[in-house]
């Protein structure tokens, strides 16, 4: 099914190959929850500290295993990050 990743700061480089800055369009099969995913692209669960479905926020390891994926899903992951 069609779907959508977008991944930001330091995980960036972990996206397929497009046109897009933060954002791709994928690919996934039906049934694929969101910790599988994560799993997908190799991210730990360290590194997928914020992580957001539609806009809303995906809280534990377990909610993200029970949240299933549909088409046309956006999955928003950010790392830890700090700033001033």
């Amino acid at each position: 099914m069609k779907m959508y990743i977008e991944l930001y700061a330091s995980l960036m480089p972990l996206l397929p190959p497009g046109k897009e800055r933060f954002r791709r369009e994928i690919k996934v099969e039906d049934g694929t929850n969101v910790q599988q995913l994560i799993e997908l692209y190799k991210i730990t669960d360290e590194l997928a500290h914020i992580v957001l479905v539609n806009g809303h926020f995906v809280c534990s390891v377990d909610d993200r295993k029970s949240r299933e994926l549909v088409a046309e899903d956006t999955v928003s992951i950010w790392p830890p990050v700090a700033g001033g």
